[in-house]
């Protein structure tokens, strides 16, 4: 029987192009929107070069800046960006810079969506663990991007859920949610904004963004449209993202690729990644490294292990990479994608091993193991791939 699948994706608008944020305040104006909040971190918010061509786009649409975000994503940074929503009479929310930003600007959403105040709304929320999402329409989202980890047209986003992040008491770590109405109304990519971020901050979250290529083809929700995406992302990022690190990167093919690779990514019904992102959710919480990081070391181990214990649809990988399968055998095609992901990773001069992460000791490895097992990624395996802790464990060894 062959191929069946549902695919029920329904992207926001992608505009993408050298100068393209000029178009933000046109496309505001396509969804009649006229008060926008820009949410974003200090330092995007005082760099010029990112800053400044947003507000010059949106002119008189512009409301206001909430430059308040930060890489911990608290609740409470959201529920300050509510309260200046409520305010204010905000109608459209921009997410602007990296992906603790647009995940707080969904969270924002989420808690200006509630009948009751914002701080009511989000201490109904750590008291039960868990995010409430409210009924009814909640407000349109425009992300602009300036780093690279590839979920910028999600539907999820993560947050740490305190109220106090001075003392974090009571903190829970790593709360998600997921709604189809978190899904960004545009999406826009302009390589001239990537321009502004530093190096480190390109490459500590490019290997996210590329593993999600990888994994759009491997997972088990994998679908002929998201292998398409993929397949030609991946072509571009193998190509354009060691570059990052020289005096002539090409910023378009980075940005373009990572727009491909994620294409389909967030469904109602899937998020498509796997093994290599579950692997990078055991170290999210307890070490301070960014995803991209540890990605970056991890990638080869897990995809070693994973073509060792099944296929992982390597003729499809080999086809992203460039590499001729029908001259090789199986375990040599295998060998050949995880000697290119190493390359990729080494273009960008980012860590190889585990022991260079602070603070972790390799007696921490069977409380991390366990993290990742419990993982919601794990459900999305290949077929005939069941990891078990001690193979889990074994990859992180190697790994060390």
């Amino acid at each position: 029987m062959g191929e069946t699948f549902r695919f029920d994706y329904q992207p926001g608008t992608l505009l993408y192009g050298e100068h393209i944020i000029d178009e933000l305040g046109t496309e505001l104006a396509r969804h009649d929107l006229t008060r926008a909040l820009v949410i974003c971190g200090k330092t995007v918010g005082a760099t010029d070069g990112i800053i400044g061509p947003v507000q010059e786009s949106l002119g008189d649409r512009l409301a206001g800046v909430f430059d308040q975000t930060s890489a911990n994503k608290y609740l409470s940074t959201a529920v300050e960006g509510a309260e200046r929503v409520r305010s204010e009479d905000i109608d459209v929310l921009v997410g602007l810079g990296a992906g603790s930003s647009l995940d707080t600007t969904k969270l924002v959403s989420v808690l200006a969506g509630h009948d009751r105040p914002p701080e009511e709304a989000a201490r109904a929320m750590v008291d039960d663990g868990t995010v409430h999402l409210p009924d009814g329409e909640l407000l349109p989202i425009v992300v602009i991007p300036t780093t690279l980890p590839g979920a910028d047209m999600s539907t999820v986003a993560g947050t740490r859920l305190t109220l106090d992040p001075d003392t974090r008491d009571g903190e829970i770590e790593g709360v998600g949610v997921s709604d189809r109405r978190l899904a960004p109304t545009a999406g826009v990519y302009d390589p001239g904004l990537f321009e502004h971020t530093p190096t480190s901050v390109l490459t500590g979250s490019a290997m996210n963004g590329f593993d999600k290529g990888i994994e759009m083809i491997y997972c088990r929700d994998h679908t002929a449209i998201t292998d398409a995406s993929a397949v030609h992302g991946l072509d571009l990022l193998s190509r354009s993202l060691p570059t990052l690190g020289g005096d002539a990167p090409a910023l378009e093919e980075v940005v373009q690729g990572v727009m491909l690779v994620q294409y389909g990514l967030s469904t109602s019904s899937a998020y498509r990644a796997s093994l290599i992102h579950a692997f990078g959710h055991g170290f999210s919480r307890e070490y301070d490294v960014s995803q991209g990081v540890v990605h970056a070391i991890l990638a080869p181990h897990v995809l070693t292990y994973l073509f060792n214990q099944v296929d992982g649809r390597r003729q499809l990988l080999a086809e992203a990479f460039g590499i001729d399968a029908s001259s090789h055998s199986d375990e040599e095609v295998a060998a050949a994608i995880v000697e290119e992901v190493t390359a990729v990773r080494d273009g960008m001069n980012l860590p190889e091993r585990l022991c260079s992460i602070d603070g972790l000791e390799r007696d921490h490895f069977p409380e991390i193991v366990e993290t990742i097992l419990a993982d919601s990624f794990i459900d999305n395996v290949p077929e005939g791939l069941d990891p078990s802790a001690a193979e889990i464990e074994g990859v992180l060894h190697a790994a060390w």
